[in-house]
């Protein structure tokens, strides 16, 4: 039997602009990117998340065909879908949003089946607190593991709520501007102990080019981002990660720090192959043969040997 991964977040269409060329109309989400990232592992993964009648029925077929378990998606009667439109500079680590229409999304109230409130591991990603809530309250037992995705908006306007949510998560993950807002401390190390005293036991704090660090008590592993001859398009490489990270550990069924750690790895492969095309369309073409490759690249990257006195 199979471990349960559960997906709580958004599905939406994206408008994207780089300075490599631009896309008006493609599949996004963090539910999405998440859960075609988790579908590379050996896994149940169920969805929950609302749409839109104008979401396109080949996008949920692309879903349903990686065998993602979509009876938690709620369609709206007449709704439209969540859409973001974005521009990325040139150096691709900032971004300026130039529309976003919540749609659907503004009234959501997850709704989980029955027979998915029983996952093994659960992924919640970035929601209003208030709706990553619901979806706890809605487990018939705690996952063996709770993680978190947050963004700097949710902490502005809805540190209480957020602050209740953190406190009955296991596992956080947010970049390092994110980190430092939350905390108001500039040194990562200092920031990521004061989250771990908010509930999260395990702190991810995501650096994009410059890799990832889990840090667990007195533990800190850092992880690289693979140098790749092109970027493209950077959105959903959190959430891909996320999904890597997730997907991983809910197929070994362990939460050792030693599989954190691999998990890490994991999650960076699967942002990298996100990163190299627009939206999803890099990510739907994974395989086990390119993911094994991707991950004998990163471990090449960090092998050393070196002598120590």
């Amino acid at each position: 039997m199979k471990n349960k991964l559960l997906v709580v977040g958004t599905m939406a269409y994206d408008a994207l602009e780089t300075p490599f060329g631009k896309i008006d109309r493609t599949l996004g989400g963090a539910a999405t990117y998440i859960a075609l990232a988790a579908k590379n592992y050996d896994l149940d993964c169920g969805l929950v998340s609302v749409i839109g009648e104008d979401f396109e029925e080949a996008h949920l077929q692309l879903l349903r065909d990686r065998a993602i378990d979509l009876s938690g998606v709620e369609t709206i009667k007449g709704g439209k879908t969540f859409f973001w439109k974005a521009r990325y500079h040139n150096d691709l680590n900032t971004r300026t949003t130039l529309e976003t229409h919540l749609n659907v999304l503004e009234h959501f109230e997850p709704k989980i089946p029955k027979h998915l409130t029983t996952p093994d591991i659960l992924l919640l990603g970035n929601l209003h607190p208030e709706v990553q809530w619901a979806a706890l309250q809605q487990m018939q037992n705690r996952p063996k593991l709770v993680i978190l995705d947050t963004m700097n908006f949710w902490m502005e306007h809805f540190r209480p709520k957020l602050d209740q949510v953190m406190a009955e998560v296991d596992v956080i993950s947010i970049n390092d501007e994110e980190a430092r807002q939350l905390t108001e401390q500039h040194s990562l190390v200092k920031a990521a102990a004061i989250i771990q005293k908010m509930g999260p036991k395990y702190v991810i704090i995501k650096k994009g080019e410059h890799g990832a660090l889990l840090f667990y008590n007195q533990h800190i592993f850092c992880a690289p981002a693979l140098p790749l001859e092109e970027v493209f398009d950077p959105t959903g490489a959190g959430d891909s990660f996320a999904g890597g990270f997730a997907g991983y550990l809910t197929q070994c069924g362990s939460v050792s720090l030693s599989h954190m750690k691999s998990a890490i790895i994991h999650g960076s492969a699967m942002a990298s192959f996100t990163v190299e095309q627009f939206g999803t369309a890099n990510i739907e073409q994974v395989t086990p043969e390119r993911l094994l490759q991707r991950l004998k690249a990163f471990e090449q990257l960090t092998k050393f040997e070196i002598e120590l006195e």
